[in-house]
């Protein structure tokens, strides 16, 4: 039996210029979302209202009925947000915001208040009591009363009854204090009754949240051709939007991408929007709010203007830059060149310096990519249980790099062949993959792509599989076979749900295809190598 010849030239070409590719472009993504970027200002630093709600600190859930907020809080918050806001709209009375009026008043500020409705009669009561009483007392610092927050879109109440609940609240507060009802727009089209028993119309426009997301460079047009609907099918009657916004992280929706940049694009363009047509408004929301995360995925929890530090996450003026940490990036890439360098030692197979070159370039990319996932770990990770899950998978896909690199590192260093590594490992990715796939199908209205985490399995077995000769080739089992068969079907059906507009789904499509194909076409090879006689 003859010794099986190294892979030719025109066989390791294609590998190095992958290695080479995937390292640049991990350096590239990184500095991209660290560069200035220019857009239009404000008109102003101030903006004229704001959703408030207190709840951004570990644990803290507006569902929790035993949770207060104290006076000293919503002081120490309602001081801040005087200095850029003429106004706040709370949400409901419960939990110590029934005090947010008379604080708001200590600093020249106007409140929409909120009167919180739901399934329950008895809490209805209960809340519609404190809102009069509310009301009553501080009629000279409201700028409205909001009788109930989409719940016919919820469907927890009928419109008969959510009408009677606003008639009720309107008979009681002065008569000075306008009273109104919030919901998504498409919802006062579709209840055109509720008109006759509010003061005025308060819709919220979310171009992301659309049944067809809007990106957002068309995201302000979209506001201002709904607004002039709702006008022209109710004229003669004052409209408020009472919530637009857009989130600075989460799971991008067909083109309508959740990031800082957006974010702040939106805002401005939309400050200059509301200032054209001398329109009322009120932006969601002052706070970054992790409780929403639970409800609604990453992209719940980050629609603030400032996050849960209270600090602005963007400036009104100015560029502005997505990752101004960017350079940590490529501090992993480096750390990563260097951890699978010196793992490279240990009973290498190969000499010279292109097994160290396939090394480096690995471990940079990897790291580069491991980056790319803790930065989105920090964003998505809710309690210690999703960390400790993150961090397991990380760290096993650190170690299927590491092994994939070093056969990766001696086949391009010549080094004697040995058979391409799967088992376990790959099947593991594989099940993995399957489920998510499986979420994603079903599931996928609030859920993450971890494209950094799946990079380097999914990259990596692709170039396992195109330097793997005949000869090396494991046959899967047909366990694998059939999850190999599915990674791609599912992934495409993603793509089809965004309609082909999210870039991300077409990512996720390709990194299935490249751990699925060169299994498909392994086993043919294996196949092949096990009929010789």
């Amino acid at each position: 039996m003859q010794p099986q010849p190294s892979p030719s030239s025109r066989a390791l070409w294609p590998a190095w210029l992958v290695l080479g590719l995937i390292a640049c472009l991990g350096a590239g993504w990184w500095w991209q979302i660290g560069r200035p970027v220019q857009m239009p200002e404000a008109p102003s630093g101030r903006i004229a209202c704001v959703s408030y709600a207190p709840f951004r600190l570990p644990g803290e859930t507006p569902y929790d009925p035993n949770f207060m907020i104290s006076p000293e809080r919503i002081d120490a918050d309602l001081r801040a947000l005087s200095q850029r806001f003429d106004c706040v709209r709370t949400y409901s009375q419960g939990q110590g915001l029934n005090v947010v009026p008379a604080i708001a008043g200590r600093y020249g500020m106007k409140v929409l208040m909120g009167i919180w409705l739901g399934r329950d009669p008895v809490a209805n009561a209960r809340e519609i009591k404190h809102g009069i009483a509310t009301a009553q007392a501080h009629p000279e610092v409201l700028r409205g009363v909001i009788v109930g927050n989409e719940v016919l879109l919820r469907g927890e109440l009928s419109s008969k009854s959510l009408i009677a609940y606003i008639r009720e609240v309107r008979a009681a507060v002065p008569a000075t204090v306008p009273v109104t009802y919030a919901d998504v727009w498409e919802f006062w089209l579709r209840y055109p009754q509720m008109v006759d028993a509010v003061d005025y119309l308060t819709i919220h426009i979310l171009p992301y949240w659309e049944d067809e997301p809007v990106p957002p460079e068309h995201a302000v047009q979209h506001v201002a051709d709904v607004y002039a609907r709702i006008r022209h099918k109710f004229p003669g009657r004052e409209v408020m939007i009472g919530e637009t916004g857009w989130p600075s992280e989460g799971r991008s929706r067909r083109d309508a991408n959740a990031s800082v940049v957006n974010e702040a694009r939106y805002i401005r363009e939309f400050l200059r929007y509301a200032a054209s047509v001398n329109m009322p408004y009120n932006v969601i929301e002052a706070f970054d709010q992790p409780w929403k995360r639970a409800q609604e995925g990453t992209v719940g929890g980050y629609w603030g203007i400032f996050d849960v530090d209270a600090k602005p996450k963007f400036p009104m003026q100015g560029p502005v830059v997505e990752e101004p940490r960017w350079t940590l990036g490529w501090l992993a890439g480096a750390a990563g060149a260097l951890l699978f360098a010196l793992l490279g030692w240990w009973r290498r197979p190969w000499r010279g310096v292109r097994g160290w070159a396939a090394l480096k370039l690995a471990g940079f990319a990897s790291g580069t990519a491991l980056a790319w996932q803790a930065r989105q770990m920090v964003y998505a990770c809710r309690n210690q249980l999703e960390w400790a899950v993150s961090i397991a998978a990380c760290v096993f896909g650190l170690v299927t790099a590491l092994v994939l690199a070093r056969w990766l590192a001696g086949r391009l260093a010549g080094a004697p062949r040995e058979q391409a590594p799967a088992g376990w490992l790959r099947f593991s990715w594989l099940f993995v993959l399957a489920l998510f796939g499986l979420l994603q199908v079903f599931d996928g209205r609030y859920r993450d792509f971890p494209l950094g985490l799946f990079a380097l399995p999914c990259i990596g077995y692709a170039l396992v599989g195109w330097l793997a000769g005949r000869a090396d080739a494991v046959k899967p089992s047909l366990e694998e076979l059939f999850m190999a068969f599915w990674l791609p079907v599912l992934a495409a059906i993603v793509v089809v749900q965004e309609v082909g507009l999210n870039p991300i789904t077409w990512q996720w499509l390709g990194f299935n295809l490249m751990i699925a194909l060169p299994i498909l076409v392994g086993s043919r090879n294996a196949s092949s190598v096990a009929l010789r006689p």
